[in-house]
């Protein structure tokens, strides 16, 4: 049950969350080549992978982002955390998917921060897949890392390069139907 004390006259965050698997197995894309040569694209099948836990705001046009090499209701509890403690004077609303992690009974919801459950297998209705398939990509097309180290690092790159960028965000993010959204607690 909502507290009406807890929510007060701050201001209303949406954000849409999910956990993405980014690892050394390579993603051919398309790419250009001049003629008449033909691109060559490493292979690699070494099925290693880290997780990355992330919220976009689309009316702020702002990401929230974790990286972690496990992906379990822990790791949500200290995202969620995270995320309650970059944004203390607003309340949010966090939209996720169907992931036992998002059920758990374990699962500790800061006072700031209410999670909203989307129907289940609708990933088409969160954007942050969208923000998911722009950091791939943008960052990790027809490339091989020699170990995961380097995959992370890729991240600790791309992902602060993505969120320093709200218009692309928003582009990304801001739906009509999420833009038309009346956002007030009371």
């Amino acid at each position: 049950m909502l507290n009406p004390a807890v929510v007060g006259d701050r201001p209303v965050r949406l954000l849409f969350q999910d956990e993405a698997r980014f690892g050394r197995m390579v993603r051919i894309r398309r790419c250009w080549s001049p003629c008449p040569l033909r691109p060559t694209v490493d292979n690699g099948y070494e099925r290693q992978f880290v997780y990355v836990y992330g919220a976009v705001s689309p009316l702020q046009g702002e990401l929230d982002w974790m990286i972690c090499r496990e992906m379990n209701t822990v790791r949500m509890n200290e995202f969620l955390l995270q995320v309650s403690q970059a944004h203390p004077e607003e309340f949010m609303i966090m939209i996720v998917d169907g992931a036992s992690s998002h059920r758990s009974k374990e699962l500790l919801v800061p006072d700031n921060l209410r999670l909203i459950p989307l129907p289940g297998y609708s990933p088409e209705l969160n954007p942050q897949e969208h923000v998911w398939d722009e950091l791939r990509e943008k960052e990790f097309p027809n490339r091989v890392f020699a170990d995961l180290d380097s995959v992370v690092a890729q991240l600790q790159e791309g992902l602060p390069r993505l969120a320093a960028n709200p218009k692309a965000l928003r582009s990304l993010s801001a739906w009509p139907w999420i833009i038309s959204l009346n956002l007030k607690a009371n």
